[in-house]
């Protein structure tokens, strides 16, 4: 079997084609016009270097830790490259199916990697006893991308021990209603360290905004990896803005919104079980990952309707059967799965395509938004 491209993301599924967008787990309508405001607020102040203080004690203060335990990062993908570069890891450990950024940071640092692979056969959860003793670094993610699974915070936390660092990207945990087992703002963990993005939930993978939290002698290291004034001034305003109480209910609401609309899809796909669709499950992201015969085949027709799905098999654990969608609003959904089953039945017929239905074209049609600069999710 080929090794997948680690470094093929969602955003290339839908790059200049002007398709509705189930590729990229960026939460549609973002980001609102009073975040919008206050980065355009930012930008009288771009003669000055940026001065990251404010921010940083507001995301400390957010997490309940001491401004010493944050680094903020452009993006949180810029987190994974600083780790394999500034770590002097032995035996680090990747659990896939997982983001294959931090593999493919760890790998350009001249790491080896060593891969536990979760089974679809156990739900895709994660079971520490897998994971190597020996691992002097462990990289998982909660919720996964692409899998869709919350880990239990307890099994996440057996993981931790001394003379290991035990990295949990927690990217999309503010999807998560209650943000349930999440390990941001734990200080009782040793070698833990969490990632957090600003970008999926308010719609800013173009700014390119996340942080670090971790023991303050990690944080130091980790900083001296950094080039000077790494984040941008609109970069910090937004984080400053995005960790107050008030977006953090914002941000709430969201995801009580988004766990209702990823209720409509997952019961849309488990009524095609018959046309061979299974998810993979339970889903608790704002994404799902679905299987079906002929993917590829599929997610072609799919394009052809108008939709964009995010391709599995580049996913090291997953292999050519897997698709991944993200969760939009019941309308686009409802449009998405008569796509669907045009898709399907094309694929019965040996990918022959006909007439698009007037119903599902003509709803893929009008909710496509205008393509955008995407994260690498």
């Amino acid at each position: 079997m080929d090794e997948p491209d680690l470094r093929h993301h969602g955003d290339a599924e839908v790059r200049g084609a002007g398709l509705t967008d189930l590729a990229v787990n960026v939460r549609t309508g973002t980001p609102p016009p009073w975040l919008r405001r206050r980065i355009a607020a930012s930008l009288e102040g771009l003669a000055a270097y940026p001065d990251g203080r404010t921010a940083r004690a507001a995301v400390a203060a957010r997490h309940g830790v001491a401004p010493e335990r944050v680094l903020l990062t452009s993006g949180a993908a810029e987190a994974f490259v600083l780790l394999a570069r500034a770590l002097p890891v032995r035996r680090p450990v990747v659990v896939h199916p997982q983001f294959t950024e931090p593999e493919a940071a760890l790998r350009d640092a001249g790491h080896r990697v060593e891969r536990v692979l979760l089974r679809e056969a156990d739900g895709f959860r994660l079971d520490a006893d897998a994971v190597p003793d020996e691992a002097d670094l462990v990289v998982v993610g909660n919720p996964t991308n692409p899998t869709s699974v919350l880990h239990p915070a307890r099994e996440l936390a057996r993981l931790a021990r001394p003379g290991r660092v035990l990295v949990v990207d927690e990217a999309f945990m503010d999807a998560v209603p209650g943000e349930r087992e999440a390990l941001a703002g734990r200080t009782d963990l040793p070698g833990l360290v969490v990632l957090r993005s600003l970008t999926k939930t308010w719609g800013l993978a173009g700014l390119r905004i996340g942080y670090v939290l971790a023991e303050p002698a990690l944080i130091t290291r980790l900083t001296s990896a950094q080039p000077l004034w790494p984040v941008s001034t609109p970069a910090l305003t937004a984080a400053e803005a995005c960790v107050s109480p008030p977006a953090l209910a914002e941000a709430e609401e969201a995801a009580v919104r988004v766990a209702a609309d990823r209720e409509v899809l997952v019961a849309g796909l488990e009524k095609r079980a018959e046309a061979g669709v299974r998810v993979a499950g339970p889903a608790e992201a704002p994404f799902v990952l679905m299987a079906v015969e002929g993917a590829a085949a599929v997610r072609e027709e799919l394009r052809a309707l108008g939709f964009a799905v995010r391709r599995g098999d580049t996913f090291p654990g997953l292999g050519p059967g897997w698709l991944r969608l993200a969760v939009r609003d019941a309308a686009t959904t409802e449009a998405f799965l008569e796509a669907l089953d045009v898709a399907l039945a094309r694929r019965r017929r040996g990918g022959l395509r006909g007439t698009v239905r007037e119903g599902a074209a003509g709803r893929a049609t009008a909710r496509r938004p205008t393509p955008g600069t995407a994260p690498p999710r």
